[in-house]
């Protein structure tokens, strides 16, 4: 990439292209858009946001545009959202959610909408909204039971969501369900184990695998399975590292790719899943050890892993992960072509 970045996000598009938007810099925010071209290998820059940020959430809308939403910027929590349009590489105002808020979740649900959960705003927040595409407009939805920020929520193969961890004063265990179709929150069993910043996948078998993340005994390196026909955790097995601030990836093969992280040092290693055998297995190492990067499975089976940071140093390196070969290789060809 063009810029060093770390708390991005990392968008793939209809058109196989890679959207990396926001995120810090070794020295400010960032409102520098940039795209990776599958087809050729090459970065490139795209239009700018109208405002910089870090800690947002991009979402994928029906129509292909893309949905940022809240974030910080410096000491500021956000609530405005914006939209890409990538047939014409410019950003437009998606008006501001009712609460500012980072560190939330926001799901695309089956209906074309987005659900915005949790986050913090000073404080750890319990308020949901959604965004409907069709009139540009943000309207509140249920609350949850618990206030959270830092968790992850799973779009399930019946059209629920699953909000899972996180914490308020505290790491949680707790999870609940949101129904679009009554706007409303439920709890369902809690996690075997509190957890914040933890990695959640939903399964070919619908089935969601929670891994990693730390609590207030340390960082961890278990797993759990979340089935939602009977709305109950199990154990899997443990990873062979600790690692927090990781990320997980669903293949094509229907394996799990967790890559990086940290425990406490940044880790370059990284292992696969087997949804068949609950077991875990090493597989290539990154080129870089690197933590709060991004990881994106392209339409060629492929895992693009983007920036992240080791201690000071703050990372405009990208690497492709090869399922078929296990082999990582760099990825940072760039022009000055902008889209």
């Amino acid at each position: 990439m063009s810029i060093a970045r770390r708390y991005h996000t990392a968008t793939v598009l209809a058109n196989g292209m890679v959207l990396v938007i926001g995120g810090a810099s070794d020295h400010d925010l960032e409102i520098v858009t940039e795209l990776y071209d599958l087809a050729t290998g090459v970065w490139m820059n795209t239009g700018n946001m109208s405002g910089q940020r870090s800690n947002h959430k991009a979402s994928v809308l029906t129509d292909g545009k893309v949905l940022i939403t809240g974030g910080k910027h410096y000491g500021n929590d956000l609530a405005s959202a914006e939209l890409y349009d990538p047939s014409t590489g410019l950003w437009t105002n998606a008006g501001n959610m009712s609460t500012a808020r980072w560190q939330n979740t926001a799901s695309t649900l089956a209906n074309g909408t987005v659900l915005i959960a949790g986050g913090k705003d000073r404080e750890p927040l319990l308020t949901s909204e959604l965004y409907d595409p069709s009139t540009g407009l943000w309207t509140k939805t249920g609350n949850m039971a618990d206030a959270r920020y830092r968790h992850t929520a799973s779009v399930l193969t019946n059209g629920k969501v699953l909000v899972a961890g996180g914490i308020d004063i505290r790491p949680l265990s707790s999870a609940e369900l949101y129904d679009p179709s009554t706007g409303l929150w439920t709890k369902t069993e809690s996690m075997k184990d509190a957890r914040m910043w933890h990695t959640a996948s939903v399964l070919a078998n619908g089935m969601v695998l929670v891994t990693g993340g730390n609590n207030l005994d340390g960082t961890l390196r278990s797993a759990e399975l979340y089935d939602p026909s009977t709305e109950s955790w199990v154990n899997t097995g443990n990873m062979s590292d600790k690692r927090v601030f990781h990320t997980a990836s669903v293949l094509k093969n229907g394996k799990v790719l967790v890559v990086g992280g940290a425990d406490p040092l940044s880790l370059s290693t990284a292992e696969l899943y087997d949804p068949l055998t609950g077991l875990w297995t090493k597989t290539i190492s990154l080129n870089t050890e690197r933590q709060s990067h991004t990881a994106s499975v392209l339409s060629n089976g492929k895992v693009l892993v983007v920036g992240g940071f080791s201690g000071s140093s703050r990372f405009n390196s990208a690497e492709l992960y090869d399922s078929t070969t296990e082999v990582c290789t760099n990825a940072n060809s760039k022009n000055t072509t902008q889209l």
